[in-house]
């Protein structure tokens, strides 16, 4: 599908691997010219040399994204301890990001995607720090989205539940039978008792991104396979 975003650059905050990697992709397919913001710098020079190599235009930015001086250099090119470092890891440079990116934003009329977790509306326990990451996330979005009204910039929200990506492989393996307990997961996720891809995930940030969503703002959209809305029953 051409979604008219050829040429345009497009921020991918954790652009290296899993969903990050899926909407780099997908932008690159659609000829915009995805930026890598990744701390990874082997994973994220293999994809932007990947892509590079089939002729899409690609950036990459190494740094930590809980340092704003890593979030304004890619727009220019338990304990209270753990609950404020969850809070700088997952949320604060969300804030970074568009605080620096703002300008540019404006200029094009632009769009903000943020992309949370089904932990902000369902909780999960004992992650106390993540679910107030990912509900500010949310928050902002709606935020955001008034303030950037006068601007037409359009800001939006993608929130996943189950995903396969590398980190959660990782997860799984800490289990005894690893597929078992994926077996286990993928029998409450209603639509094909399977998870969800990251590319799927990426084909909805992307849309946002574009013109054909031209009049979609302030939402959170549901990337899940019902996951967290259809009745338990149907599972």
């Amino acid at each position: 599908m051409d979604l008219a975003l050829g040429g345009k650059t497009v921020l991918v905050t954790g652009g290296a691997k899993g969903i990050g990697e899926a909407i780099v992709r997908e932008l690159a397919a659609e000829g915009a010219v995805p930026v890598i913001l990744d701390q990874d710098e082997e994973a994220g020079r293999s994809l932007r040399d990947e892509l590079s190599a089939a002729s899409h235009r690609c950036e990459l930015v190494v740094g930590k994204l809980g340092e704003p001086d890593a979030c304004r250099m890619s727009v220019e090119t338990g304990t209270a301890e753990e609950f404020l470092l969850s809070l700088r890891r997952n949320v604060l440079h969300y804030f970074e990001m568009a605080h620096f990116a703002l300008p540019f934003l404006r200029e094009a009329k632009g769009a903000i995607v943020n992309i949370s977790s089904k932990v902000a509306v369902t909780g999960q326990g004992g992650t106390s720090g993540y679910a107030a990451s990912k509900g500010g996330i949310l928050a902002l979005t709606r935020e955001w989205a008034i303030d950037l009204l006068p601007h037409e910039v359009r800001v939006n929200a993608v929130i996943p539940s189950e995903v396969i990506t590398p980190q959660y492989g990782s997860w799984l393996n800490t289990f005894p039978n690893p597929q078992e307990k994926l077996e286990k997961i993928v029998q409450n996720i209603p639509l094909g008792r399977r998870m969800t891809t990251a590319e799927e995930v990426a084909a909805m940030v992307v849309f946002l991104l574009s013109d054909r969503a031209g009049h979609v703002t302030g939402q959170y959209l549901f990337v899940d396979g019902g996951y967290v809305h259809l009745d338990r029953a149907s599972t």
